[in-house]
């Protein structure tokens, strides 16, 4: 996959840069030669960065990766939109890991942990048309070279917190850009297994809070529609959609 890549000194936001400057906003034809190549906005800084809702995302002038990636997978259909968090979050913690980082998780739906701190967020906004996607905005805040974190943001860490090292941005980004490629070429199974295989808090019972209120529970599974299966401390599974459940993320877990 050919990828076009512009680098910006600031901008508010690179998900709004890449909506602002994408070619046309009409369904490409899928039997035409490269109708929409895939387009890439690094900045430097954003002022406006943004995590999910209303979190803004902290990230120092020049140290880290803050770039949105504008796809086309028309092959993808609207209900399995889903792989495209599987294929960015996969890609991400391959990526990370071959600069030094020791084993990534993916905190459903697609943050990247390390142990218990983040080292990276995605937005992604998929924009459909019928039955297909249209095109999908993957915004992505990674921390490589900040040394400090000055937010009230609980569990921030970065590269060179965890390797000693300096990482060269843009090596780090042609890397990403390359694993992408390959996990979007994926059988859906394949991909599927290798998300599941890094979905973080398998490994015992952590609080959870939903409408009803806290509870102790394991990750399970994650459905292809994308919605997350817990399994509770009664031995009941329960099923969530984004944003029906959130990770108590200051517990301690316990092994049952």
């Amino acid at each position: 996959m050919e990828w076009k890549i512009e680098h910006i000194d600031e901008t508010d936001s690179t998900n709004r840069w890449l909506r602002e400057h994408q070619k046309g906003t009409k369904v490409p034809d899928p039997f035409a030669p490269d109708p929409f190549a895939p387009l890439v906005a690094w900045a430097d800084y954003q002022t406006a960065g943004k995590g999910c809702g209303t979190n803004a995302w902290e990230s120092e002038r020049g140290k880290n990766l803050t770039f949105s990636v504008l796809l086309h997978p028309t092959e993808i259909s609207a209900n399995c939109q889903f792989r495209i968090s599987e294929a960015v979050s996969v890609a991400l913690c391959e990526t990370i890991e071959r600069f030094g980082v020791p084993r990534t998780s993916i905190k459903w739906p697609n943050d990247i942990y390390v142990g218990d701190r983040k080292i990276c967020g995605i937005l992604i906004e998929n924009l459909l048309w019928g039955r297909i996607i249209d095109k999908s905005i993957v915004g992505i805040g990674l921390n490589v070279n900040q040394k400090a974190f000055l937010s009230n943001a609980p569990n921030p860490v970065s590269i060179i917190q965890l390797t000693g090292k300096e990482t060269d941005r843009e090596m780090l980004l042609q890397a990403f850009l390359k694993a992408l490629s390959e996990t979007l070429d994926m059988e859906p199974e394949a991909l599927g297994e290798a998300y599941r295989r890094r979905l973080y808090r398998q490994d015992g019972f952590y609080a959870f809070m939903d409408s009803h209120g806290r509870f102790m529970a394991k990750v399970l599974n994650v459905l292809d529609d994308g919605r997350l299966v817990l399994l509770d401390a009664e031995g009941t599974a329960r099923m969530y959609a984004f944003k029906e459940v959130q990770f108590c993320l200051k517990e301690t877990n316990s092994h049952n």
